[in-house]
């Protein structure tokens, strides 16, 4: 099959939706099918000027420039090729492909529901609203898609207003190896030696970025009332980026302030030494498509609190403890943390056996999202919409083209 991949440009910076982009171009040209990926380049993006002006220049390279490049490129593919978009933001392309047998990979769409003013906590700009909508006329017009949860898949259909032709749930697998911790206490130290904390008592862990959606406050929030009454100075890592302002000003409020500690941008290697040596991971996430820090952390061996909200409540199924999502109103917020911190308490109070239980039930729950079951039931999807015949396709295309 000869299936050719779209993929955010380098320059916007989304590494994330990059990594997954690659990650299915590599699945399957593993798996002998002919694979191209074509992305915009930075001709006018690159051109010398003012930074404010960098994204419309970067905006006339994948919205001009690119679909001329593409139509001509399509001319010279089998007529059987699949044509992936790799996320539904890059939707404004689905015009391009609409005729041609297709299919649009679904992550969340929280920037679309923000967009429409139905997420409270997350306002756009008058032009944000704008792309927003210019996004979704382009993947309305698409047939086949791929949600990477029922909750994503659920949004999907609430947009286009009806099932599509195709829609299939396909779960993420986890492509970095996580494991429990063998040796805790080497772990701790090799943490504290990396970091310069005193981890002795242990640690409570976070991981992710400043998104609205993440809400690292609401995590700052939880340690702070469960400090209260606590003797143990347990300290709170949070791996990510330097946090913002919003952030800052609520570690700046936090009585305990001096045991919240931000490590910014960790390698992998890091992060999933982290993982194995935390006492509980935090992630009360108020919207996600997936939530893959749930998955990681259980693979890992760690306990999870999360929010019981789909598609947290998806991931974790019924390997952790639910929280409730921190309300919009912040005068309800003081209450929802010191709720929040009742739970942390629960865990940590856990005997051996019921933590040993809870660890076990995680490791078992995330055999799930194992990546090779993951992209072999893509592949079967791609195939089913290209044809079976296309499998025995076997044509020569360069593997590494960039429109």
């Amino acid at each position: 099959m000869n299936i050719v991949f779209f993929s955010h440009p380098v320059f916007l910076g989304s590494i994330s939706t990059q990594r997954y982009a690659k990650w299915l171009v590599e699945g399957m040209r593993q798996r002998g099918h002919q694979v191209q990926l074509w992305v915009p380049e930075p001709k006018c993006f690159n051109v010398p000027g003012p930074a404010n002006l960098k994204k419309w220049m970067g905006y006339i390279d994948q919205y001009v420039l690119f679909p001329y490049l593409v139509k001509k490129q399509i001319r010279k593919q089998p007529k059987d090729t699949l044509y992936v978009l790799t996320d539904h933001s890059l939707g404004l392309w689905a015009p391009l492909i609409r005729d041609h047998n297709h299919i649009v990979h679904c992550h969340d769409f929280l920037a679309q529901f923000s967009a429409m003013n139905l997420i409270p906590e997350n306002k756009n700009s008058w032009s944000g609203r704008k792309y927003q909508g210019f996004i979704r006329e382009g993947f309305l017009k698409a047939k086949n898609f791929i949600s990477i949860s029922e909750k994503t898949q659920h949004d999907l259909h609430s947009l286009l207003g009806s099932r599509p032709e195709v829609s299939e749930v396909v779960y993420n697998g986890l492509v970095q190896s996580y494991a429990p911790c063998i040796d805790p206490s080497a772990t701790l130290s090799s943490l504290q030696t990396e970091t310069g904390i005193n981890l002795k008592n242990g640690y409570l862990l976070h991981v992710g970025g400043n998104q609205w959606n993440k809400n690292r406050r609401g995590v700052i929030e939880i340690y702070s009332k469960w400090r209260v009454n606590q003797k143990n100075k347990r300290p709170l890592l949070m791996i990510g980026p330097e946090p913002d302002d919003v952030i800052r000003k609520a570690h700046a409020q936090s009585v305990y302030k001096n045991d919240i500690h931000f490590l910014v941008d960790k390698p992998d290697a890091f992060v999933a030494l982290a993982y194995q040596g935390a006492a509980a991971f935090l992630f009360p996430s108020l919207a996600e498509g997936f939530g893959w820090p749930i998955a990681e952390a259980m693979s890992s061996g760690t306990p999870v609190i999360t929010t019981s909200e789909t598609p947290m409540t998806e991931v974790a199924g019924d390997a952790a403890l639910f929280i409730d999502r921190r309300p919009a109103d912040e005068r309800k917020a003081e209450a929802w943390a010191t709720d929040a911190a009742k739970v942390l308490e629960k865990l940590l109070s856990f005997s051996r056996e019921e933590r040993e239980k809870l660890v076990n039930e995680g490791l078992q729950n995330v055999k799930r999202f194992n990546s090779e079951i993951t992209i072999e039931k893509i592949e079967k999807i791609y195939l089913s919409v290209a044809g079976n015949a296309a499998k025995n396709v076997s044509l020569n295309y360069n593997s590494d083209v960039s429109a």
